[in-house]
């Protein structure tokens, strides 16, 4: 884009970044990469995303925290997991790690034995070993930490009926 007038690429790299915004809450470092994909010279787009984030239209902490609600609610991500998605999409850590602290110890365990309750439902005709093996798999991808995956599974699975042999000897 460096062939057009200063004026002209200015006005297409905020047509960008405003389509973009209008499609969901970007970082600064998604709106950054779409402007360099699109060929926008850097420090044009630092200039951009510099009068964005002083306009509040670009705001990495309330992306993380609207973020982290909502991956945690409607995907079942555990603070682990929801720290690795934003340091991905460019939120600075500290950002990350505070976003994520938002969701306590708590609600994290009854997140997983929602979680493990739900996917209990489909497993009516597997053994024990299985069944245990594919819930703490869901939970280890969900980033949920491996003491609560055991503890967790151990406590849905006796409550489900099940005899919970294979995770009593286990100390996680």
């Amino acid at each position: 884009m460096s062939e057009l007038p200063p004026d002209e690429a200015w006005r297409k790299a905020k047509e960008v970044c405003f389509d973009l915004l209008a499609a969901r809450p970007r970082t600064k470092d998604e709106l950054r990469q779409a402007l360099r994909r699109k060929g926008f010279d850097d420090d044009l787009g630092e200039r951009l995303l510099g009068k964005l984030d002083d306009a509040g239209l670009v705001d990495d902490a309330a992306f993380a925290e609207t973020w982290v609600r909502s991956r945690h609610t409607y995907r079942g991500l555990a603070r682990r997991a929801l720290v690795s998605e934003l340091k991905r999409k460019g939120v600075d850590p500290e950002i990350a790690v505070e976003a994520a602290g938002e969701i306590d110890a708590e609600a994290e365990e009854q997140r997983a034995r929602e979680l493990v309750r739900k996917k209990l439902r489909t497993m009516v005709d597997l053994d024990e070993q299985k069944a245990t093996r594919r819930l703490l798999g869901m939970l280890a991808r969900k980033g949920y930490p491996q003491g609560l995956a055991y503890r967790v599974v151990r406590e849905e699975l006796r409550d489900a009926g099940a005899e919970t042999t294979l995770l009593d000897d286990i100390d996680p």
